[in-house]
């Protein structure tokens, strides 16, 4: 079966492949279980199992059973770990790092990334994404959105542009101009969920 190349990075395979290399490379300290890698790259269990046998395989993870689950962890002690994390927060990062300084805020009903990036993530051809937009919707502590968005930020290198709307607001989208342009473009939806063991 041919898959198009991913836009936001055409070196990988699929964007599978880049979600679930970007969920161990930008989170080193902990494991995923292959169940979990699933669910969040929106891929088949059997993929993610190909995909985890792939980097245990090539000795970039290390895999674990433990009871009915296999563990995955990144090695950081191979000379690939620091180029491969690099690259994986550069182009499928903001999905993983965004979330992982917003968890916890609240007020926070959805949050979304927008403009660029979102477009290259949804297939979208044209240049590298520079900076990051980030909508958040909702009505939490406009001083810790952007102390988040400044850790954020550092942590890839680039400005991420946080925009809070009202739940209200967002409802209302299509009475609005910048919304309803910004609900007919691509949106790529952001798991504030996500458990963190």
């Amino acid at each position: 079966m041919n898959t198009k190349a991913p836009t936001l990075a055409p070196l990988f395979r699929s964007d599978a492949q880049g979600e679930i290399l970007a969920r161990l490379f930008l989170n080193p300290e902990r494991s995923f279980t292959i169940a979990e890698l699933s669910r969040l790259a929106k891929t088949p269990y059997a993929s993610a199992h190909r995909e985890v046998s792939r980097l245990a395989g090539m000795g970039l993870v290390t895999a674990e059973k433990r009871g009915q689950a296999v563990e995955v962890q990144s090695r950081r002690d191979t000379p690939t770990f620091r180029p491969l994390a690099e690259l994986l927060g550069l182009t499928y990062g903001p999905a993983v790092v965004i979330p992982r300084e917003f968890i916890g805020i609240a007020g926070i009903g959805e949050a979304y990334l927008y403009g660029s990036w979102a477009a290259r993530r949804e297939g979208e051809s044209g240049s590298t994404p520079g900076d990051i937009d980030l909508l958040i919707v909702g009505n939490p502590s406009r001083s810790e959105i952007y102390e988040a968005a400044s850790v954020a930020g550092a942590a890839l290198g680039r400005e991420v542009n946080p925009r809070i709307i009202s739940v209200d607001a967002w409802e209302a989208a299509a009475s609005d101009p910048f919304l309803r342009t910004l609900t007919e473009r691509p949106l790529v939806r952001l798991d504030l969920l996500e458990s963190h063991s």
